[in-house]
């Protein structure tokens, strides 16, 4: 299995809601004292264009093996799109539409 580098994305109750309707509730994964987090994956690909796109933003190979210090913008997109396609699998078309919209993509 190829390995992959998530994008962690907390989830408030009002989210928590959200991902209950659209029938993703059972992806979350509980953390740090019952908080619940959504583990979005990216591929080796889609982890340098992530980088690349979004230069604030550092991959975490110390510990966590994860995408950390995206903009809040940026994650909210990825969850939207998470919770329109009931799918985990949204980062090809969120890296696509940011390439060809660039902040239009996020309006």
């Amino acid at each position: 299995m190829a390995e992959t580098f998530p994008i962690n994305i907390w989830i408030n109750e009002e989210r928590f809601k959200a991902l209950q309707e659209a029938g993703l509730a059972n992806l979350l994964k509980e953390e740090l004292a019952g908080m619940k987090v959504l583990i979005v994956p990216c591929n080796e690909a889609q982890r340098d264009k992530v980088l690349k796109l979004f230069p604030m933003a550092k991959y975490d190979a110390a510990t966590t093996k994860s995408i950390e210090l995206l903009p809040k913008y940026v994650k909210d997109k990825i969850y939207s799109m998470v919770v329109a396609k009931k799918s985990l699998n949204v980062m090809d078309e969120f890296i696509a539409g940011f390439e060809k919209e660039g902040e239009k993509f996020f309006q």
